[in-house]
């Protein structure tokens, strides 16, 4: 879902304005969740996911083809790699929306928070990059977070708990991609490719799962995607005019949105299990978060001792 582009730290820093950009990004991926969330009692995910790349694609080409800047179409030097974030994102979008629609808001939400969980993983299987006792920890506590909120009490579905790791597992994958990708590319054409290519790859089985849209129905299908284009616009702000630890904090402002929209749509409110095992995932992101930041400070100090 947030897809936060590595961006070094310049002379646009602006911590306060990174800020409300992070804030601003998380509601609108909140948002754009409710109206997929919405939009699944009647639509296949693959067609909302559709709707939501080929609406959210229009103002990256109104940049290219209206406001001329078409060096964001300019792919640096790893095009296959642009491709398969594409694709592999399209896949995660779905299966992200199908999770909102098998659970609660805040449920899901807090079950995407594992992705932070997943990434270390990933490092050590595909970056090769090691990972020490204090974030193996937090990854462990964790997931014994998700267990508390999964107990078999028959209180949270676990198709549900399923489908929001395996999106989560989807999302963890996709930041490594782009982790790498952000040495390269400019974060805005891996975006215009994604929404692009996701709209193409989307499209393919739209004739055995699209439906009709009513009337009522077109407002959704707009706000699913210009929100996702929102959200990624103001995310890549966010990552431009703050530090990365401190724009990720604010991804836990998510469960405040989700929380408020289930109540107000649903009248959903997280269960106590639920609420436990959110404190338990956000406390070990929390630790993941502040490990990492730390050990890039570390890692910056050394190299500037060696200039």
């Amino acid at each position: 879902m947030s897809e936060p582009p590595h961006q070094p730290h310049s002379h646009h820093d602006n911590p306060v304005l990174g800020m409300a950009a992070a804030m601003a990004a998380f509601f609108f991926f909140t948002l754009m969740n409710v109206f997929a969330k919405l939009l699944s009692e009647n639509h296949s995910v693959i067609e909302i996911a559709f709707w939501r790349n080929a609406v959210g694609v229009l103002p990256f080409l109104a940049m290219v083809f209206i406001m001329g800047k078409r060096e964001l179409l300019v792919m640096r030097s790893r095009p296959g790699f642009i491709v398969l974030r594409a694709v592999l994102g399209t896949v995660s979008l779905a299966v992200t929306f199908w999770a909102f629609s098998l659970m609660p808001m805040a449920d899901t939400t807090v079950l995407m928070f594992t992705s932070s969980l997943f990434i270390p993983i990933l490092g050590i299987l595909i970056l090769k990059e090691s990972v020490g006792p204090w974030r193996w920890g937090a990854i462990l506590v964790g997931f014994l977070g998700v267990a508390v909120m999964a107990q078999p009490s028959g209180q949270v579905p676990l198709l549900g708990v399923a489908v929001a790791l395996g999106a989560s597992l989807m999302h963890a994958t996709l930041q490594i991609i782009l982790r790498y990708l952000g040495g390269f590319e400019r974060p805005e054409t891996v975006t215009l490719y994604f929404f692009l290519i996701g709209a193409v790859v989307s499209a393919l089985p739209m004739p055995w799962v699209g439906r009709m849209p009513t009337l009522d129905e077109l407002p959704l299908l707009l706000g699913v995607g210009l929100t996702g284009a929102a959200a990624q616009f103001f995310l890549s702000n966010a990552f431009k005019r703050a530090q990365a630890a401190v724009v990720t904090v604010f991804n836990y402002s998510g469960i405040v949105w989700a929380t408020l929209f289930g109540w107000l749509i649903w009248d959903e409110w997280p269960l106590p299990v639920v609420i436990v095992g959110a404190a338990i995932v956000i406390g070990s992101n929390a630790v993941v978060i502040w490990r990492e930041s730390r050990l890039r400070k570390i890692t910056g100090d050394r190299v500037r001792a060696k200039l």
